[in-house]
């Protein structure tokens, strides 16, 4: 099936050095690269919460307390310079 796509310039440069380059059709390249992009398994929210760090409750407690005293310092701090004007 023929389509036509518009790609920039420079990737369009790289895209048929990488084919001449690999000795295969700029269309065996682009086919290539769509199958391989199609074949891959999709990566799940699951997945990435577990890569993401994770702290033990009295850390997050200790860290919540610390968010509270700054919140309230700079509740402080816009009241003193609001009655400065």
């Amino acid at each position: 099936m023929k389509t036509t796509i518009d790609l920039p310039d420079p990737l369009f440069r790289r895209a048929k050095a990488t084919a001449a380059v690999q000795g295969v059709s700029l269309k065996a390249l682009i086919t290539q690269a769509v199958e391989d992009s199609m074949s891959r398994k999709p990566v799940s929210f699951e997945s990435l919460l577990a890569d993401l760090p994770t702290v033990s409750k009295k850390t997050l407690a200790a860290v919540t307390e610390r968010i509270s005293e700054a919140d309230e310092d700079d509740l402080k701090f816009q009241d003193q310079a609001s009655g400065l004007q």
